[in-house]
């Protein structure tokens, strides 16, 4: 995910009415600006960097992006058909690259069994999420980059970051289940119908992107309380 990064917050947000996730997201927006996710020439690019992402920097991702751009093989044909060496040879800068080659295929493979992504945006949200799901490799927070960032659907994805903020925040339990902590941001902040469906997926995209940004630049493992825009409405810190 380039997922650009903005700069460390500076600016401190008073304590105002009680903090609600929309709150969250009005102070971290007010702090950093927009992120302006996620970059990618098209909507399969956007697919491959979200399974090449997976434990590994989104600098290392834009490298493997660009042995593959060089190799002409920037398309599910082309991964499909490549030797699993040669694949796996040109993810090397992403980590785990015998893995991710073989994840990538397997993805690769089911969206061109599928039809691409032609008859893949017609899908409704549900059917889309479960067809991704059932890809050997393609787990939650994958197939939710993916439905949000490629597909445009309002699908909020819950990382390590958004676990590591908001249950210092008091707003979620850290030991709920991925489902359970997506059901309950998207239940606050709204869910897919009818015209509220493209500002949702505005609100979605921009909120992780700023999430992660202030988990890397701020609200790390270990904290930097001193820089944080929501430090006063934080229990933590």
């Amino acid at each position: 995910m380039a997922k650009k990064s903005g700069e460390t917050g500076k600016k401190k947000v008073g304590r105002g009415a009680s903090l609600s996730f929309l709150a969250v997201y009005e102070h971290l927006l007010a702090c950093y600006g927009a992120q302006h996710w996620w970059p990618g020439d098209t909507p399969f690019e956007i697919m491959v960097g979200a399974v090449l992402t997976q434990n590994t920097a989104w600098t290392n991702v834009e490298k493997a992006i660009a042995n593959l751009k060089d190799m002409r093989a920037l398309e599910a044909t082309a991964i499909v058909a490549a030797e699993h060496s040669r694949l796996a040879h040109w993810l090397t800068p992403s980590g785990y690259f015998n893995v991710k080659a073989q994840r990538l295929k397997n993805f690769c493979a089911w969206y061109l069994e599928q039809g691409g992504y032609g008859r893949l945006k017609t899908w409704p949200t549900s059917r889309l999420r479960a067809g991704l799901l059932a890809v050997n490799g393609v787990g939650p927070e994958t197939a939710d980059d993916i439905l949000l960032y490629a597909f445009a659907r309002p699908v909020f994805v819950i990382d390590a970051y958004t676990r590591r903020i908001f249950s210092r925040l008091g707003l979620v339990d850290p030991g709920l289940s991925y489902e359970a902590m997506r059901r309950l941001f998207e239940e606050a902040l709204g869910s897919e119908s009818g015209a509220r469906k493209q500002a949702l997926t505005r609100l979605y995209n921009e909120y992780h992107a700023l999430i992660v940004v202030h988990g890397k630049e701020v609200c790390r493992k270990r904290p930097r309380c001193e820089l944080c825009c929501l430090a006063k409405e934080c229990s933590h810190s």
